[in-house]
């Protein structure tokens, strides 16, 4: 988390604490749109075409995640993309991007990729005692059994933006933390 502070690209080190904090899928977060942010309610609306389940996910939007949005702003405002491409040709970043950019850091495959951070996310949170159920709605993870399925369509939002608040505090102490 320090040497995404120093990223020297905006919008890539925009893309990588966002990437951090909201711990979607790659691919939402290269296509997120600013006309998906929700800035009263402090949530990010995604269509369910944009989803991996095909099904309409809100993610709770932690005050950090509002900050990096600001900031964001200031770059990329004018696009439809919070994160457009480089090439300023319309199209939103590359995929590979995060990617690239966790590399030129010295950070190997093996210790992070841009899917890591759902899995840094998920694994931190179910350490400390999270409900599973909140934990795998906000991963947008879709349950496999059908009773349940059919009948709980629960979003969990009260409890997904405290643990949303919960985990960008955890990464902001995670960075003040001295390295061995």
């Amino acid at each position: 988390m320090r040497q995404i502070e120093k990223y020297p690209y905006a919008v890539v080190r925009c893309a990588l604490k966002y990437s951090a904090l909201v711990f979607c899928r790659p691919g939402e977060i290269r296509k997120a749109e600013w006309k998906e942010i929700d800035w009263e309610k402090k949530e990010w609306r995604l269509p369910k075409e944009k989803m991996k389940p095909k099904v309409p996910h809100i993610v709770p939007l932690a005050n950090q995640t509002v900050e990096v949005l600001l900031e964001l702003k200031k770059y990329t405002g004018d696009s439809n993309w919070l994160f457009p491409s480089a090439r300023s040709d319309g199209r939103c970043m590359s995929e590979n991007a995060v990617r690239v950019a966790l590399r030129s850091m010295g950070i190997t495959n093996e210790e992070m990729c841009p899917h890591g951070f759902r899995a840094m996310a998920s694994t931190t949170l179910y350490d400390n005692g999270f409900e599973s159920l909140h934990i795998e709605r906000q991963l947008s993870h879709v349950e496999r059994n059908k009773v349940i399925k059919a009948y709980n369509h629960a979003e969990y939002l009260p409890q997904r933006r405290e643990m949303m608040q919960w985990y960008a505090d955890w990464l902001d102490n995670l960075k003040k933390q001295v390295s061995d």
